[in-house]
């Protein structure tokens, strides 16, 4: 039986948390000597002396019953690498234990583990960046805190099948499995939030960045047991979500209509975008998307991502991401940036031919292997 408690830091038990001023005094009305904040207002025009509510109490109020889940299954984060990084530094011993995750993927996950400290096991997604289940179970132990599931799946843009998911949920019980829902928005499929009270150790993860369109505001959603969400209050900074912040962001979950049109928008534009990329005789492979984005392969990516940046249309390059070799990860656009894409790359000089390449000396030099344009596929 999953048990927190022995999966948590041995001190993070004991640790007492640092109490604000508006943990003290939750009221909104008096007269506040409390926290030596200015009471002359603000060096601008806003009104920003006084410090936000460190629980976010009406931004989760107001959350819950869009996501389906209660306030008290909500953290708030700057950004979804704050909780990442909680995750982490609650959970893992530095110089003992480890993290596992499942390349190519989100990199703040190894990231925040290597910060810490933290020993980080990969098990590669297979050719088509599905889960290899029977590896993943081989390689958890009793170190093995974290496990990181990115659907759908940066920089592939594929949903993880979802039987994959529930089996190392069931059989990684002393674990905690992280479903990292970044881009759940553009897939049609339900979020793992409705099975957040059958698993109590799933952690999902979602964010205000991407279908919101608040990546300027820094917001990420962690969503799990109330047991976890409340080891994270405890040991998250006091004020981790800013008073503009949090405004911005009650008034963004007045208009889901709206986010839910940009969504259809979005969906509408990546599928026009995938097929105009696929008549183009550079593109290989135009990968399945469950995103905002598509991995595309490109005859020569080097050359042609170099392309992209002299005309001012950038992209990511991500040819040298496992299992992404002549891979560039194309964010979908307006219908105006899609359009200048493509007429960029129908207008891209010929590379030089292949067999032209230095390909170096020896008995051992060989020719790259060309990939006929027949592969494509969406």
């Amino acid at each position: 039986m999953f048990s927190l408690n022995n999966l948590l830091r041995p001190h993070i038990l004991t640790l007492t948390p640092y109490s604000s001023a508006r943990d003290e005094y939750t009221g909104t009305e008096g007269v506040f000597l409390d926290a030596n904040e200015n009471p002359l207002g603000s060096a601008t025009q806003g009104d920003y002396n006084r410090y936000p509510d460190p629980h976010q109490g009406a931004i989760k109020h107001r959350l819950a019953p869009i996501k389906g889940v209660r306030p008290t299954q909500i953290f708030l984060g700057n950004g979804s690498d704050e909780p990442i990084d909680l995750l982490v530094r609650a959970t893992c011993t530095p110089g003992k234990d480890s993290i596992l995750i499942m390349p190519p993927t989100y990199g703040m996950y190894e990231v925040s583990a290597a910060v810490n400290d933290v020993t980080i096991v990969k098990v590669p997604l297979t050719p088509d960046f599905q889960v290899d289940v029977d590896a993943v179970l081989a390689a958890i132990n009793e170190n093995t805190k974290l496990i990181w599931l990115c659907s759908p799946n940066n920089p592939s843009g594929n949903l993880l099948q979802a039987d994959a998911i529930r089996t190392i949920l069931e059989t990684a019980s002393q674990s905690l499995v992280i479903v990292d829902e970044a881009y759940i928005d553009f897939a049609d499929t339900p979020s793992w939030t409705s099975e957040l009270d059958n698993f109590p150790n799933l952690v999902v993860l979602q964010t205000f960045s991407k279908a919101w369109g608040l990546a300027a505001l820094r917001l990420g959603m962690c969503f799990a047991s109330e047991e976890l969400i409340g080891v994270l209050n405890k040991i998250k900074p006091p004020y981790n979500i800013s008073a503009p912040t949090q405004t911005l962001a009650l008034e963004a979950l007045t208009h889901e209509a709206d986010k839910n049109n940009m969504v259809s928008q979005i969906l509408s534009e990546r599928q026009q975008l995938a097929d105009n990329l696929l008549s183009l005789p550079i593109v290989q492979v135009v990968h399945p998307s469950d995103a905002n984005f598509l991995l595309v392969h490109f005859v020569d990516a080097y050359a042609t991502f170099g392309y992209l940046i002299e005309q001012q249309v950038i992209v990511r390059d991500r040819s040298k991401v496992k299992l992404c070799d002549g891979c560039l990860r194309i964010s979908v656009g307006t219908s105006a940036e899609n359009k200048r894409l493509i007429e960029v790359l129908q207008q891209m000089p010929e590379s030089p031919s292949l067999t032209d390449l230095p390909l170096g000396t020896g008995e051992e030099a060989t020719k790259p292997e060309l990939v006929s344009s027949a592969t494509k596929f969406l």
